[in-house]
């Protein structure tokens, strides 16, 4: 090609009758597959191979640029060249202005889970930044500010209002319950994502929750009743849930309590609550309890 620059539909591993979807699904896959941050061993190379990916994108993505990429080649972007002549796009000259030589307008940013330090946004789905800056209004739109919030484990589960402060103008924002770590929400104005703080009782696995409760030893030879925790401990109507522990229970064993975990975010009703039963065995004995033991012993138990 002129210029020494690759082929745009080799670039992205299409053909020159490839549809724009799917276009779009190879730009995808391999945009994920060479950002730089998945290649710090060789970040440069992944760097270039990046931007050649974003730019082979741009013009084939939207169908004015593609059309004079296909008839004009790389010379329809360069000063004077079809593109600019045609006036395609009301510009002329090289759309890009230099892309691909002095860098994307962007600082890329590739992260799963909570924002970089001080930067305001979080790109936890890569795509999205890609989409913001060389999608086909990438130029056009702003960027929509994201911010995070720290939510406890209990407000996450039965969802409350809280006031925020956003660009010095205090505002109420309603939190659903059911939100998880990471779940973000959009609002009219910004993105806000939640960090969701974990809890000394409950582990959470989606909408299902799971406590461990501590039985004598005794109670797990005779059987009996004991009292579990639920995540609904802390509303005024719902305490602990009775649940009947059977004779010779092995430490180890779980109960399930159907729909007593978290509402379901999207879709009705709730996750269930998982309690495994641990078995306290005592370290240390009386005089008196080691006498019951070893006749318990001397019966075979």
């Amino acid at each position: 090609m002129p210029n020494g620059k690759a082929d745009y539909y080799d670039i992205l591993g299409v053909d020159k009758n490839a549809t724009a979807e799917e276009i779009k699904k190879s730009y995808r896959r391999q945009a994920l597959e060479w950002h730089p941050d998945k290649h710090k061993d060789n970040k440069e190379a992944a760097e270039k191979r990046f931007k050649e990916i974003n730019e082979a994108y741009q013009v084939l993505s939207e169908p004015e640029k593609r059309r004079a990429y296909d008839q004009f080649g790389h010379q329809a972007f360069a000063p004077g060249g079809g593109f600019g002549r045609q006036g395609a796009a009301g510009f002329g000259g090289n759309p890009f202005g230099g892309f691909g030589q002095q860098g994307t307008p962007f600082t890329y940013t590739y992260t799963s889970g909570s924002p970089s330090a001080g930067s305001g946004f979080d790109f936890g789905d890569p795509f999205e930044i890609f989409e913001q800056f060389f999608g086909g209004q990438a130029f056009r739109q702003q960027r929509v500010p994201r911010y995070s919030i720290d939510v406890s484990f209990m407000d996450a589960v039965h969802g409350v209002e809280k006031e925020v402060s956003l660009n010095g103008k205090k505002r109420k924002i309603k939190i659903p319950a059911g939100v998880d770590d990471g779940t973000r929400i959009q609002f009219d104005d910004f993105v806000l994502s939640l960090n969701v703080k974990s809890d000394a009782r409950f582990e959470r696995d989606g909408a299902d929750i799971y406590v461990k409760v501590e039985i004598p030893y005794s109670l797990a030879t005779l059987g009996g009743d004991i009292e579990v925790p639920t995540v609904d401990d802390s509303l005024p109507v719902q305490a602990g849930v009775k649940i009947k522990v059977r004779a010779g229970t092995k430490s180890g064993s779980m109960v399930r309590l159907k729909e007593r975990g978290i509402k379901r975010l999207r879709g009705s009703g709730r996750g269930d609550e998982y309690v495994r039963i641990i078995v306290d065995v005592p370290s240390k004995l009386s005089r008196e309890q080691k006498r019951l033991v070893e006749e318990l012993r001397g019966e075979g138990l």
